[in-house]
């Protein structure tokens, strides 16, 4: 199949590219790029006015299945992923059972298969996240996943988790670590701070993130792993590992758009669906992540999708589970909030999507140039819209962007040559 791209706003961020141009497909690759291609047979779709990107890259998604399909189904979340330009995911482990081992790896992989996205399970790493006994990570390798994480429960037993560190440092996997103290945290459901003493709950220290940070650049520096830290919430967070890329410690870091948009006031306006973990922090807080965008300390923007039933999120706040859906508005919200008020230029918006977390985990994904996978997002940098929860795909509707007016549109999203989504 052959797919001719006319008259694009190209932007590679990994080939340094930002030119109008036409991109040629063929059986699934970048085959050309350059003014006025012949079409030579080739499926044109025409795209002046829109910006052609590599498909977004995102190492931070919970597709629940198997053990969750009333939440998500791998389909319904590989269609979200679409309808976002996300043509590449990293799907967490904490199913049931647990991704710790080829089997459930292999199934999440079958499921993904038809839908065109591109699904990387990551692997876990105890067995049955359950922080006492180490998977075979040699064989989760060999299965496909590209790093090792027990995600929300992280690993509180530090002999271990050293263990772990140089077991994925001898097999070259990176181990990615939601950094809470679980004792400090328990299941508060907001920042500890001037909003949990007006509602009168107990709540979650930005110091319990900020230790477990620290420990995990210690250990990184000690053993030699690649340590990346999931979404990353406060400033002090990021200036430790700010300091720890400085001293050479083989450290990255992610955040997600709520966290760069978004502070721990929500919770007074939306309740439940302003509860994550870890928990929307103080205006500083933002700041801080603002500032780690802007000088490189962050190196990826990704969803931490994780959608929940309205009946779970209709609970008392300290009683609902944290996390929000995001694939179908990350760009728009990454757009808008950092591109759009002029953070940061848009192919740095685009290389924080792309390039950047697909070169974390070494992913053959996030660029545009000849030979590789034609997997693109093309978007309108300009269009304004209203989002709209029940027009998602996913089956989840906790967001707390619902009635946000954002700008930058989705219009096509294409995998491996193949449009996979197209606007309406």
């Amino acid at each position: 199949m052959r797919l001719l791209i006319r008259g694009a706003r190209v932007v590679d961020p990994a080939g340094g590219l930002d030119a109008p141009l036409d991109i040629l497909t063929d059986n699934g690759k970048i085959a050309r790029l350059g003014a006025d291609l012949a079409a030579d047979g080739a499926q044109v779709l025409d795209a002046i006015g829109l910006v052609a990107a590599p498909g977004l890259v995102d190492l931070h998604v919970h597709l629940r299945q198997p053990g969750f399909e009333d939440k998500e189904t791998v389909a319904t979340g590989c269609a979200a992923a679409a309808k976002g330009g996300v043509t590449t995911l990293v799907a967490m482990p904490n199913t049931r059972p647990a991704a710790d081992c080829p089997d459930i790896v292999r199934l999440v992989r079958d499921k993904a298969a038809p839908t065109g996205v591109n699904v990387l399970p990551a692997g876990a790493v105890t067995v049955g996240q359950k922080g006492e006994r180490l998977t075979d990570f040699a064989a989760l390798k060999a299965a496909g996943v590209p790093a090792l994480t027990d995600d929300g429960v992280p690993i509180q037993n530090l002999a271990l988790l050293r263990r772990a560190m140089q077991e994925a440092k001898r097999l070259d996997l990176p181990l990615l670590d939601h950094c809470e103290d679980r004792d400090m945290v328990q299941n508060y459901a907001v920042n500890e701070g001037d909003v949990s003493r007006q509602l009168g709950l107990p709540g979650r220290p930005a110091i319990a993130e900020e230790l477990q940070i620290m420990r995990d650049v210690m250990l990184a520096e000690d053993t030699g792993a690649h340590v990346h830290i999931c979404h990353i919430s406060t400033a002090k967070g990021v200036d430790i590992v700010r300091q720890a890329k400085a001293r050479g410690v083989p450290v990255t870091c992610e955040t997600c758009p709520q966290y760069f948009t978004l502070t721990q006031e929500e919770v007074l306006r939306q309740g439940t669906m302003a509860r994550v973990n870890p928990p929307l922090r103080t205006q500083a807080d933002v700041d801080g992540i603002r500032a780690g965008l802007l000088d490189g300390t962050i190196d990826a923007i990704v969803t931490d999708h994780a959608p929940h039933t309205a009946q779970e999120k209709a609970r008392p706040l300290p009683d609902a589970p944290s996390g929000m859906v995001g694939l179908e508005t990350s760009l728009a919200l990454a757009l808008t909030g950092l591109y759009h008020t002029g953070l940061l230029p848009l192919a740095r918006v685009l290389a924080l999507m792309s390039a950047s977390p697909a070169a974390l985990l070494g992913l053959p994904k996030g660029t545009l140039e000849v030979g590789r996978d034609a997997d693109l997002v093309l978007f309108d940098p300009e269009e304004e819209w209203t989002i709209d929860k029940e027009q998602f795909v996913s089956k989840g509707r906790n967001t707390p962007f619902h009635g946000r007016t954002v700008r930058g549109r989705v219009k096509y999203t294409i995998s491996q040559g193949k449009i996979i989504y197209m606007e309406g």
